[in-house]
């Protein structure tokens, strides 16, 4: 399945029943809806405009159509000149990447009233466990009513885009997209007010933004890394929601068919329809559509296990993270960790590493005869391969490879380091044969990249083709990736995590200390 081209069509994942991607780049989810802006968009009013318009109901639609816009501001999508040239004050904001917060996955979820909505965020959750996922549903940023309006509020629209406070929302989403916590109002549908306490949320790995408009407005989906439209039959969306008004609240039929007449259809021909075009994912029947969650979930795994500097660099891997792998990493990396904790986790991560990395080397189809007498098509390792370890930390990944690869050759390399020099060729060992062999490059730390480069250079120099070689590490300092990558694109890097960084003394940051001293018990202590 090739990825689409053409920027604007979207993908409607009944089509594809029996899809099974197999990388990131095959994933058909990714396919981009089209971007352009409606003319027809609304920025939202108050007072009394607000109240008329949405008294009028939908026969008002043209005339509030035709009418000026207001401007939804956010600091995270106005450009310097446009905050400038603004009247609302600017709000300072932090940037996420100067302490090294990474910016959470945000999926908006819309579509029309009991189209399945909510059935589909909580089989999404349900399915990323392991994730910290929080939902922000849209109703709770409805404006609380007046008295005035308290009284009417039978002609009141609740499905009109005026309806919501969009720029609470804004302010909220944007909090949580720069890793702030922010405090979601707390929407009484009884009374039609806000009542306290606010719900107050902390940020997450996955925001869900659900509810009917949440593609409406421009500044909202800009905060969007996916949009789904679930997209359900208006006569059971009719029929889903005669059952709920008249069980869940009481009303009887009438008044239901009454309010749907006249606000609920008008207003989804007339805002929620339309924003069907700038959606990524069209999902039909919604919950019952397992294989499009299925699919989605998929696709949302992939791009958290993906660090922004693997959509710069093709040749590096980062195993995907799961509570187990953070778990280990947050044992490692605890100065009060023993050494035989420290050894233990290190050669659980270390084991995971390799596993990963073995997996980057060329196979061939290989057929065996079962003990059943039945023929199994499966595939047969590669035998030309050597480890290669920096002394002395990469000597603690020796073993790991040796348990993967029975009888594996290992060679050494020594260089010497000192500061942010690793140039110092000291010692090596390497099979005579190695020009002929795949190699794996054994460092658990990936710093400043010097030493690094001096030992893929010292390979290279022993004929060893540069697509052969896979560099597996622990930790990566974003310095070292680019150091290695710029200078040798074809070598494969796999490691567990990306760093902040280094520090003055160009020491990874956060990471986890002299891993050798840990490892091989030769610290301070």
């Amino acid at each position: 399945m090739q990825r689409c081209s053409n920027p604007t069509h979207t993908l409607s994942l009944s089509l594809f029943p029996h899809y099974s991607p197999i990388s990131s780049d095959s994933i058909p989810v990714d396919i981009v809806a089209d971007r352009r802006r409606s003319a027809t968009e609304i920025a939202g009013g108050g007072g009394v405009d607000r109240y008329r318009s949405l008294l009028m109901g939908s026969n008002s639609v043209n005339g509030f159509l035709e009418s000026p816009a207001g401007v939804h501001f956010s600091g995270l999508h106005l450009d310097e000149s446009q905050l400038k040239s603004s009247q609302q004050e600017k709000k300072p904001t932090t940037s996420p990447k100067e302490y090294g917060h990474r910016e959470p996955f945000v999926i908006g979820v819309g579509g029309g009233a009991a189209s399945g909505k909510s059935t589909v965020c909580e089989m999404i959750i349900e399915q990323l466990h392991d994730q910290r996922v929080v939902l922000v549903n849209q109703e709770s940023f409805y404006h609380s009513l007046s008295e005035e309006e308290s009284s009417r509020v039978h002609e009141y629209n609740f499905d009109h885009p005026d309806a919501f406070d969009t720029e609470k929302l804004l302010s909220c989403m944007e909090n949580l997209k720069h890793g702030r916590p922010a405090d979601i109002p707390n929407y009484d549908l009884k009374t039609h007010r806000n009542v306290s306490p606010a719900r107050k949320v902390n940020p997450s790995d996955v925001i869900i933004l659900e509810g009917i408009l949440v593609f409406h407005d421009s500044h909202v989906r800009e905060l969007m890394n996916m949009k789904i439209f679930v997209d359900t039959d208006a006569d059971i969306r009719l029929a889903r929601r005669i059952c709920r008004d008249t069980v869940e609240k009481g009303r009887d039929v009438r008044t239901v068919l009454d309010q749907y007449s006249k606000f609920v259809k008008p207003a989804f021909d007339d805002f929620i329809l339309p924003t069907k075009k700038y959606a990524d994912i069209i999902i039909p029947r919604g919950g019952d559509n397992h294989v499009a969650i299925d699919l989605i979930v998929q696709h949302i795994r992939t791009k958290l296990g993906q660090h922004d500097l693997c959509k710069i660099y093709p040749n590096l891997y980062v195993i995907q993270s799961t509570f187990q792998i953070r778990g280990m990493h947050t044992l490692i990396r605890d100065a009060e960790t023993t050494k035989h904790d420290f050894i233990f986790y290190a050669d659980r991560l270390i084991r995971l590493v390799v596993e990963h990395g073995l997996g980057h080397l060329p196979f061939k189809e290989k057929q065996v005869i079962t003990p059943t007498g039945a023929v199994y098509t499966g595939v047969e390792f590669c035998r030309r391969l050597c480890g290669i370890s920096v002394i002395r930390s990469g000597e603690s990944m020796e073993n790991a490879l040796r348990a993967c690869c029975k009888g594996i050759k290992i060679g050494k390399i020594l260089i010497h380091r000192e500061g942010d020099n690793g140039q110092q060729l000291i010692y090596q060992n390497l099979p005579k044969d190695i020009s002929d062999r795949h190699v794996l490059l054994l460092d658990p730390i990936l710093g400043t990249g010097n030493s690094a480069v001096q030992a893929i250079s010292l390979l290279l120099q022993k004929g060893v083709q540069e697509g052969n070689i896979i560099f597996l590490n622990l930790i990566s300092a974003p310095q070292g990736v680019h150091a290695v990558c710029k200078r040798f694109p074809r070598i494969k890097i796999v490691t567990s995590e990306i760093e902040v960084g280094l520090n003055d003394d160009y020491r990874v940051i956060p990471g986890m200390g002299e891993f050798g001293d840990r490892y091989f018990g030769t610290d301070n202590d």
